[in-house]
């Protein structure tokens, strides 16, 4: 005769989640990813296509990966006017933005991931 074991110790579905999102990585990384899919909306259909959010880097400065530098000089004179219209998401997500950084470099790594 085989010993019938109840589970009645799980968890729900919601606790995991609040848990999960009290990790501090982890809600880090969805502010990045919520801050990053607003860059369409900041930079515009143009630079949307050639240029991503890549990373995050010290306090408040984002990496943008730029598809040529002809790019990243064009978004480089910008740079005040994007900050500026990102200003409304970072208060939002409760982020500080101080600058941008554009990087060719970058490309062939954000295409690579």
């Amino acid at each position: 005769m085989t010993k019938k074991v109840l589970y009645t110790d799980f968890e729900g579905v919601d606790f995991v989640i609040a848990d999960m999102l009290e990790n501090k990585d982890i809600k880090k990384a969805i502010t990045k990813s919520n801050l990053y899919r607003f860059w369409k909306k900041v930079v515009g259909e143009k630079f949307a296509e050639k240029s991503k959010p890549y990373s995050m880097v010290g306090a408040g400065v984002m990496v943008i990966a730029c598809q040529n530098s002809i790019v990243a000089q064009e978004l480089n004179i910008q740079k005040r006017m994007l900050i500026e219209k990102f200003t409304p998401y970072l208060k939002s997500l409760k982020i500080t933005l101080k600058d941008l950084r554009f990087d060719c470099k970058k490309w062939q790594e954000y295409n690579e991931k």
